[in-house]
C-alpha cells in the first residue's frame, strides 16, 4: 500500500468517526422517502439519508472482511442481509405491523459495531441468522416510510431496487475497508467498530 492510499484511508476513518460524533445525540435522522414518492433515484438515495442504516450496513461489510475465511465467504453476510432487508421492505410495503422496529435498528448498530470492534468470529448460522434478523427490521423501515399514495407499481419496485443495490455498495464499501484496515490499521477498524456501537447505544437511550 502506498502513503497516498494510506493516508487516503486514514482520512476516510477519521470522517467517519468524525460522522458518528456528530450524530451520536440525534434519535434517529430523518428520511425523505415520505416526500419524493417512490422511485429508482429515492430507492438509491434512502440508505445515505439516515445514519443509522448506512452505518449498520457498512458494518456488515467491514465484519465480514474482518472475519471472512475466504473471498467467497466475505458476501455470505452482505447477501444474506439483501435477501432478507427485501423481506422486511414487502411487509412494510403491505403495512402489515412489526413491533419494536426503531429499537431492534438501533440495537443493530449496538451488536454490529461490538462484533466489528471485537472482530468476533461467529459460527457462519449463527452470523446469518444475527445479520439477517437485523435486516429485517432495515428493511420494513425502508418499505413502511413509503406511502402508500407514492405512485404505481413500477415505481415502487424501482424503489426497492434502488435501495437494495444501494444496501449492497454500502456494503462493498465497508468491505473495502475492513479489508484495508486489517492489512494495515487493525486498530482502526475496532475504533469504528467501537463508534458505531456508541451511537446505536444512543439511540436506545434517547
Amino acid at each position: 500500500m502506498t502513503a497516498m492510499t494510506r493516508t487516503a484511508c486514514l482520512r476516510l476513518a477519521l470522517g467517519a468517526s468524525l460522522t458518528v460524533a456528530a450524530g451520536a445525540a440525534l434519535a434517529h435522522p430523518g428520511h425523505d422517502a415520505a416526500t419524493v414518492g417512490a422511485s429508482l433515484w429515492a430507492g438509491l438515495a434512502h440508505p445515505f439519508t439516515g445514519a443509522d442504516h448506512l452505518l449498520a450496513m457498512a458494518a456488515v461489510g467491514a465484519w465480514s472482511a474482518l472475519v471472512a475465511r475466504s473471498a467467497a465467504d466475505t458476501l455470505r453476510l452482505p447477501l444474506a442481509f439483501v435477501g432478507l432487508m427485501l423481506a422486511g421492505a414487502a411487509l412494510g410495503l403491505a403495512g402489515m405491523a412489526l413491533p419494536a422496529v426503531e429499537p431492534m435498528i438501533a440495537a443493530s448498530l449496538l451488536v454490529l459495531g461490538l462484533l466489528l470492534a471485537l472482530r468476533a468470529r461467529l459460527p457462519a448460522w449463527a452470523g446469518t441468522l444475527l445479520v439477517g434478523g437485523f435486516a429485517v427490521f432495515h428493511g420494513y423501515a425502508h418499505g413502511a416510510e413509503l406511502p402508500a399514495s407514492a405512485g404505481a407499481l413500477p415505481a415502487v419496485l424501482a424503489y426497492v431496487g434502488g435501495f437494495a443495490a444501494a444496501t449492497m455498495a454500502l456494503h462493498l464499501l465497508g468491505i473495502g475497508a475492513g479489508t484495508l484496515l486489517r492489512r494495515r490499521a487493525g486498530w482502526l477498524a475496532r475504533a469504528a467498530g467501537a463508534g458505531v456501537a456508541l451511537y446505536g447505544a444512543g439511540l436506545l437511550v434517547a
